[in-house]
């Protein structure tokens, strides 16, 4: 496969059809209109529209991964630090994967890669949290990772599919994880 210029053009063709569109909607076709290009430009470049929709995917992630960055500063608040993390990764997550529809959801529940870095990341804070006492000890931190997990997956693919506006199922998301985080807190 070529990598070259073209390809950049045809991944950017694939990101602005996606911002408009749901990407299951998006065709070669659409691309190849798009940029004025021919099946074989394309097809020297990828094996399919599912290929430039991973990159984009990838992308996703990334940027969605970015709200784990901000490390932990001990003069702030724990919990505090804790909602604003969580938050931002359903807002971040909402945002993207709504563009990308269930092709997004797909690819994580086929894919352990991405589990496997947001368990540690969680445990990593959950670990951080029963040491310094803001969590009860007896918490298992892999159920709980998994559990965190699953509600930020769970209520996003919800939330997109009912078409709930982000200001409201934040609301809705922010107070249930409130919820949650008191079962387990100190």
């Amino acid at each position: 496969m070529i990598a070259d210029e073209i390809g950049e053009e045809i991944i950017e063709s694939a990101r602005k059809l996606v911002s408009k569109n749901d990407a299951k909607q998006i065709t070669v076709r659409d691309i190849l209109n798009d940029l004025n290009i021919t099946n074989r430009v394309f097809y020297n470049r990828f094996h399919n529209i599912d290929e430039v929709l991973d990159i984009l995917y990838k992308e996703t992630i990334s940027k969605i991964r970015e709200c784990m960055k901000s490390e932990y500063d001990s003069s702030q608040d724990y919990i505090q630090y804790i909602k604003r993390v969580v938050t931002q990764t359903f807002v971040l997550s909402y945002e993207n994967k709504k563009k990308f529809g269930r092709h997004i959801f797909d690819i994580d529940a086929n894919s352990n890669e991405n589990f496997d870095w947001w368990n540690g990341e969680i445990i990593k804070l959950i670990n951080y949290g029963k040491e310094n006492n803001y969590i009860k000890s007896e918490i298992d931190e892999e159920k709980l990772s998994y559990a965190v997990w699953c509600f930020i997956r769970g209520f996003n693919a919800d939330a997109i599919a009912r078409k709930q506006p982000l200001d409201k199922a934040t609301e809705k998301f922010n107070y249930s994880f409130e919820l949650l985080l008191n079962g387990v807190i100190k």
